[in-house]
């Protein structure tokens, strides 16, 4: 009974706080909708055409300044502390999509995915993604409004998977055909439709990550669903870019570690509130902060950006897909 109240305190002040009109979210929806019409519409244009630097860098600068400008209004038109929520849940979904495409670019390079196909295969994937996402943001917010201790779940969750990016090696490649991608190449599938069929069965395992994260550092679904969208949108651009991300961020994923690892602890802290335990042997639970957790999030990636770019190139990650 204790958590079912918990839980529905949670419920209360989080809808107490949100100035989410359901006009706001048929705004939204159909702003998002646009964005995704006209990137399938430029996809298809351009199918046949290698999407260049300049281009993919142009792509990337308007859909980050775009996600930067979205987070800055929110001041005004919902709260301060909406949009530090919506920016830590950005950063951190943006990061993981980035690291996340690092296996798109080995799955691509695997099947062997003609470059004039690469443009709507990303696209097609990324939609995947975007829904599956949302499906899981509603699961996710609907349990979390009845059952508060699944923060223990996402929690374990967000550890397991620092744990597994702390303890890889960079050198080991992060995606192998399944049995049913094998059974379905023998029976004569096209290459583009196994590269969507994988992409997509990678975006589910993607959203046990990316999801337990963004509600471990807000419970607003439009925020959850507006940081998901951001860090999703323009990826396909971001993909052309990705090369020399490889290359040069080459402890991205020690920072997601740090990052994810950091939320899951708070995920557990904030589950132990909820079930009322404030003291664990007499020590008590803390409290942490949203601008705390704001400045772990920027600090790990920055460091570990800062220290990715000071290493010598020859010592780059051999992961090197440039000469496909």
């Amino acid at each position: 009974m204790s958590v079912y109240l918990a839980a529905e305190e949670v419920g209360e002040v989080a809808s107490r706080a949100s100035n989410v009109t359901p006009t706001i979210w048929a705004i939204t929806g159909i702003v998002v909708g646009f964005v995704i019409l006209f990137d399938l519409f430029w996809a298809w244009y351009r199918r046949n055409v290698e999407t260049s630097l300049k281009e993919a860098s142009i792509w990337t600068f308007i859909y980050v300044s775009s996600a930067i400008t979205f987070g800055i209004t929110m001041r005004s038109w919902e709260s301060p502390v909406a949009s530090a929520e919506f920016f830590a849940g950005w950063i951190t979904e943006y990061s993981l999509s980035v690291d996340n495409l690092f296996v798109f670019i080995i799955i691509l390079s695997r099947l062997k995915v003609r470059k004039e196909q690469e443009q709507m295969v990303l696209l097609l994937g990324i939609l995947m993604a975007l829904v599956l996402r949302g499906i899981f943001i509603v699961i996710g917010a609907a349990v979390i409004e009845r059952f508060i201790a699944v923060f223990f779940l996402f929690g374990a969750i967000l550890l397991w998977t620092a744990y597994k990016l702390i303890s890889g090696d960079p050198a080991e490649d992060e995606w192998d055909e399944s049995k049913i991608i094998k059974i379905l190449r023998t029976r004569g599938w096209s290459t583009f439709t196994l590269a969507l069929i994988a992409l997509g069965t990678t975006d589910i395992l993607f959203a046990l990550d990316s999801i337990p994260a963004i509600f471990g550092l807000t419970r607003d679904p439009y925020i959850v669903f507006m940081a998901n969208a951001f860090a999703l949108m323009g990826l396909r651009q971001l993909y052309f870019l990705v090369g020399f991300l490889l290359r040069r961020l080459i402890y991205l994923s020690k920072g997601l570690a740090i990052v994810l690892g950091f939320i899951g602890v708070k995920l557990v802290i904030e589950a132990l509130h909820g079930i009322g335990i404030d003291e664990v042997f007499g020590a008590p639970v803390p409290h942490i902060s949203l601008n705390f957790s704001l400045g772990v999030i920027i600090s790990a990636l920055a460091v570990t950006a800062a220290i990715s770019l000071r290493k010598a190139p020859k010592e780059s990650d051999p992961r090197d897909f440039e000469s496909r």
